[in-house]
């Protein structure tokens, strides 16, 4: 039974990696030219815009720049330690 909860709770850690990286791969593409339409480009999307949507609905963009990854990467962080926390 252990081993069940922490192959469930590596499975979490790698989910919640994957989010991680694709938030900063985000957040670097919207500072450099990109095409919005190549297939990793489009992943990347698939993964962060239900992450980022209801922040983006809320958080106006301050002086154009768009805080919502931010809020995401901090309430991503609180679900990660109550889920792990879960788990353990």
């Amino acid at each position: 039974m252990i081993q069940d909860s922490s192959i469930l709770a590596s499975l979490v850690e790698i989910g919640f990696n994957v989010v991680y990286f694709a938030l900063l791969a985000r957040v670097i593409l919207s500072w450099v030219p990109h095409d919005p339409f190549h297939p990793v480009v489009n992943l990347i999307s698939q993964i962060t815009d239900p992450v980022l949507r209801p922040f983006q609905k809320w958080i106006p963009p301050l002086a154009g720049f768009d805080l919502s990854p931010v809020f995401a990467y901090f309430a991503l962080e609180v679900a990660h330690s109550i889920i792990v926390g879960l788990l353990f």
